[in-house]
């Protein structure tokens, strides 16, 4: 029998009694009541997005006393929803997808803040204060956040259409569905959540094979943390075709560069994203190599946009640099920055970037500002290590697993930059 679990916005959710997950989203209809329908019209802030520095932004501008309506639009169908879950343990058949809501109704009930969902922008008006939707309905703001993060790259070759890539709820649910049939899969890149993606079917019991350029994280984290990873992904099942790439798709193998037929029922595309800047572009917002430029306090070049999240490129106080950056919480910290900014306050992003990734059963640490380094030291116990990043002197990032106080004291002193 299922047995109730408490969710983390505190409310109780029940796990189906047997069998495959349920992934339907009954959520959906019961926050309708308050995401469809009327025009809209008055002064106050809209976040364009759902990812997690919209949400934080809407949250934020509301815990700093914000005031006037306060509308968060998204082109998603679904609840905001925990994106990096989707990769391990939604793919691994251990949670099903509606458990990775964010908070549920009653979080945006209370703080106000109306979303309006399956809602695309096309175009943002700056000197107007206003959006236009695909709809035709114009919506007004005194400040306007942009959160609209980055959507996957697919290589241009025969056949990528057809294929799974992993962004959103859909594209779990699709690939889930996919793999409960699957005999064999492909997945193409060794990205984090090409790694991630790839163990979870593997441990579904899919025959799998990851086709990557390089090892897995060669060019972030070196040759000695990309061969970890990569016996890693051996142990679990995981076959690794590297130095060659994937040519074409068929609906029952994959052609590599290198001539190989691979036999392969899905295929996922784990290539790298991209990110959405498209309307601040149009708008004539300023930019920096396809990344909205943005200051400590997301700021852009016009007064009355903020931006944050996978689609800036941010000035970090702590840094003394911009940086960019492609990771949940640091979109969450910015979107925190952002929307108390846009409630008056005085905020900046200061805090170094960082994930976790877990990779089946083992768990990566990161912090770093992501921009390369010079010098690697390695203290490797054969349970746990510590990977250390140098660049001029200084250290620049901390790698660590099974090494939880290396990895927080390797935060602070990332953020002070300490000598290497």
């Amino acid at each position: 029998m299922g047995k109730a679990r408490r969710r983390r916005d505190g409310r109780s959710a029940s796990c189906p009694a047997a069998g495959r997950p349920d992934n339907r989203s009954p959520e959906r209809h019961v926050a309708a009541e308050f995401t469809r329908g009327e025009p809209m019209a008055g002064a106050g802030l809209v976040v364009v997005g759902s990812g997690p520095a919209a949400v934080a932004a809407a949250g934020a501008y509301r815990d700093a006393q914000g005031d006037g309506p306060v509308r968060l639009v998204t082109e998603d169908p679904d609840l905001p929803y925990e994106r990096p879950r989707l990769s391990k343990d939604v793919l691994r058949g251990d949670t099903p997808v509606v458990d990775t809501v964010l908070h549920d109704p009653q979080f945006y009930r209370d703080r106000d803040i109306e979303l309006v969902l399956s809602s695309r922008v096309t175009e943002l008006r700056p000197d107007s204060r206003a959006v236009l939707l695909a709809d035709g309905r114009a919506m007004d703001f005194a400040t306007c956040v942009l959160a609209t993060g980055s959507t996957p790259v697919r290589p241009d070759i025969p056949g990528a259409r057809h294929a799974h890539v992993l962004r959103s709820r859909r594209d779990a649910i699709d690939l889930v569905d996919a793999a409960e049939r699957a005999a064999t899969a492909v997945v193409v890149g060794s990205g984090f959540v090409g790694c991630e993606a790839a163990a979870s079917l593997a441990g579904r019991g899919v025959a799998v094979t990851l086709v990557s350029h390089v090892l897995p994280q060669q060019r972030r984290l070196g040759a000695w943390v990309s061969r970890r990873i990569a016996e890693w992904l051996h142990q679990d099942g995981v076959r690794l075709r590297v130095g060659d790439d994937v040519s074409a798709i068929a609906p029952d193998h994959v052609l590599t560069s290198a001539g190989q037929r691979l036999p392969a029922d899905l295929v996922l595309l784990a290539t790298g994203v991209t990110p959405r800047a498209e309307l601040a572009a149009a708008a004539g917002l300023s930019l920096s190599d396809g990344r909205i430029s943005v200051s400590a306090d997301m700021r852009t070049s016009h007064p009355a946009v903020l931006a944050a999240g996978d689609v800036v490129f941010a000035r970090n106080t702590a840094a003394g640099r911009s940086l960019t950056v492609e990771h949940w919480g640091d979109a969450d910290a910015m979107g925190e920055v952002a929307g108390r900014t846009a409630a008056g306050l005085t905020a900046e992003w200061a805090q170094p970037p960082g994930f976790w990734s877990t990779i089946g059963s083992r768990t990566l640490k990161y912090t770093a500002w992501g921009d390369g380094y010079d010098e690697v030291d390695i203290d490797d116990d054969g349970d746990g290590f510590t990977v250390r990043y140098g660049r001029h002197g200084e250290l620049v990032g901390v790698l660590t697993h099974h090494r939880d106080e290396d990895y927080e004291r390797g935060q602070g002193e990332v953020a002070r930059r300490s000598p290497w």
